[in-house]
C-alpha cells in the first residue's frame, strides 16, 4: 500500500539546491525583471512601443507667453530651414599683405664683426627710467676736506695771519668834534653882493611880415600850353639829308 502512494517513479529525496519556498522570504519573484511595461524591462524580450497619457498641465495665475499670434515661416523645422541651394553676390575679399624684407632691407657688409673675430666694443645706453627714483649720492654729494689753512682734517697746518680792514674809530678821518666841514655850506651867489653882470637870452627866429599865401613856383607853370594867345604850341621836325654839293633840283614853272 505504500508504494501506491507515489505516483510515479518520483520518491522524496533530499533537494540537490537550496529552494526558495523552504526559506520564510518572498521568494526569487523579485529578482526577475518583468516582461511587460517599459520601466526595467527583461532585455531577453522584446520590449513594444509604450505610451503614457499625461495629465492636463495646471493652469498659470498670469499666463506671459504670447500665444500663437506669431505666424511661424512654414520652411522652418526643427531641423533648420527646408530651402533648396541659394546662392549670393558677396563682395570681393580684402587680402592682407604681408610687406616681406626685400634685398636691399639687407646689409652683409655689416656682418663682418659677427663671422670674424673682433675686439669687444661697448656702447652708451639711454638713461634708465629707475634713475629718478635713485635716491643712491653721486660723487658730486661728497666734499673733500681742505688740504690748505688752518681747517685741514688730518693733516698738521702752519700758522696763518689775516689782515684786518682799517678801523673807523681813532683814524685820521675819525671826526672827533663832530663839525661840520666846508662842504657842509652852501656858496652864496656873487650877484647878491656886488654887481650884477648882464645877461643875454637866445630869442626864436622873428618872420618878417608879408603875404604867407603859397606862391606858384617855376614848376607850376607850362609855357608850351600857349593855345590860348596861339593857334597851336610850337612844332619842331626833322628834315632830310643834303649835301652841300650836290646840285638842287630846279623846275622851271615857266
Amino acid at each position: 500500500m505504500a508504494e501506491e502512494v507515489w505516483v510515479g517513479t518520483w520518491r522524496p529525496h533530499r533537494p540537490r539546491g537550496p529552494i526558495m519556498a523552504l526559506y520564510s522570504s518572498p521568494g526569487p519573484k523579485y529578482l526577475i525583471p518583468p516582461t511587460t511595461g517599459f520601466v526595467k524591462h527583461t532585455p531577453t524580450k522584446l520590449r513594444a512601443p509604450a505610451y503614457s497619457f499625461r495629465g492636463a498641465p495646471m493652469l498659470l495665475a498670469e499666463n506671459c507667453s504670447p500665444g500663437p499670434r506669431y505666424s511661424v515661416n512654414p520652411k522652418i523645422l526643427r531641423t533648420g530651414k527646408d530651402l533648396g541651394p541659394a546662392y549670393s553676390i558677396l563682395g570681393r575679399y580684402h587680402t592682407k599683405t604681408t610687406l616681406t624684407p626685400g634685398p636691399g632691407d639687407y646689409f652683409p657688409e655689416k656682418s663682418t664683426k659677427h663671422v670674424f673675430d673682433s675686439a669687444p666694443s661697448h656702447s652708451i645706453s639711454a638713461r634708465t627710467k629707475t634713475f629718478r627714483v635713485d635716491s643712491t649720492p653721486g660723487p658730486a654729494a661728497y666734499m673733500l676736506p681742505m688740504v690748505m689753512g688752518p681747517h685741514t682734517v688730518g693733516k698738521v697746518s702752519q700758522p696763518s695771519f689775516s689782515i684786518k680792514g682799517r678801523s673807523k674809530l681813532g683814524s685820521f678821518s675819525d671826526d672827533l668834534h663832530k663839525t661840520p666841514g666846508p662842504a657842509a655850506y652852501r656858496q652864496t651867489d656873487v650877484q647878491v653882493t656886488k654887481f650884477k653882470a648882464p645877461q643875454y637870452t637866445m630869442a626864436a627866429r622873428v618872420e618878417p611880415p608879408g603875404d604867407k599865401t603859397l606862391k606858384p613856383g617855376p614848376g607850376a607853370h607850362s609855357p608850351e600850353k600857349v593855345t590860348m594867345t596861339r593857334p597851336c604850341a610850337p612844332v619842331v621836325s626833322f628834315g632830310i639829308k643834303h649835301s652841300d654839293y650836290m646840285t638842287p633840283l630846279v623846275v622851271d614853272v615857266d
